[in-house]
């Protein structure tokens, strides 16, 4: 991807770790500017423009977006990839922990490409990538909340899609498979059986093995991309052939 965006100015929220950090690497290295939005600037890539900010909070999101635009001389591509995880069946989280996971996981990303649209707008040719997932599109134990606010991200990316195309706005999503990021890692320490776990979780994806960072990053890169201009209301999927294979030996 060396050069295929040049000249694009990015925005990547929860840019500092996990998928976020690797998704700031592949666009830094295809050449855009990033900025990061972050609650943690702590593991943020030098390179990039690291801004404080809490996508729960709409003034800490309007700050920032304004900061990277100003730095930036404007925003043309925004990647919503902060979020959080839950676990549980559908009676095991309280409501306050239901309107917290939505918040962050659904509203948070309202709120940052509400604030962003003026300066997409503006830029002419645009991109929002969203990061979803295979729980929007399959249904996984103890996932339920988690999976309901990746549903509601995957039907915003297409109703977003809807809306924006005439103003030369592509709206698109990556649904990763079980990724193995800092997340999944604490899970898995947390298990009776933190190897069982892990083999597990490998054998429920075709490919064997779980997904990396750097390959959900491959995507998001390709859907930001000039090569993508006609990609829109899209999920693409990067879980190993979990969503669509049916393989038996």
């Amino acid at each position: 991807m060396s050069g295929a965006l040049d000249g694009l100015r990015a925005v990547v929220t929860g840019g500092a770790s996990g998928i976020g950090a690797a998704i700031v690497d592949a666009l830094l290295e295809g050449g855009a500017r990033v900025a990061v939005l972050d609650r943690d600037l702590t593991g943020a890539d030098g390179r990039a423009l690291g801004i404080l900010a809490d996508i729960s909070n709409d003034e800490s999101v309007r700050v920032a977006i304004d900061e990277a635009a100003t730095e930036f001389g404007g925003i043309d591509t925004l990647v919503n990839n902060a979020g959080i995880g839950a676990q549980g069946t559908i009676a095991d989280n309280p409501d306050d922990e239901w309107h917290r996971v939505y918040d962050v996981n659904v509203v948070g990303l309202v709120r940052v490409t509400r604030a962003a649209l003026p300066h997409l707008r503006s830029a002419g040719r645009a991109s929002i990538v969203n990061t979803c997932s295979i729980a929007a599109t399959v249904g996984l134990p103890q996932r339920a909340l988690y999976s309901a606010t990746k549903g509601a991200v995957l039907a915003l990316t297409r109703a977003m899609a809807a809306d924006h195309l005439a103003e030369g706005i592509r709206v698109n999503c990556v649904n990763p498979g079980t990724a193995d990021t800092p997340w999944v890692g604490r899970l898995l320490d947390a298990a009776a059986d933190p190897a069982a776990e892990r083999a597990a979780l490998e054998a429920r994806q075709p490919h064997g093995r779980l997904v990396s960072a750097a390959e959900v990053a491959g995507a998001v890169a390709y859907l930001v991309s000039p090569a993508a201009s006609s990609t829109t209301g899209t999920s693409l999927a990067v879980d190993g052939g979990m969503d669509g294979l049916r393989l038996r030996d």
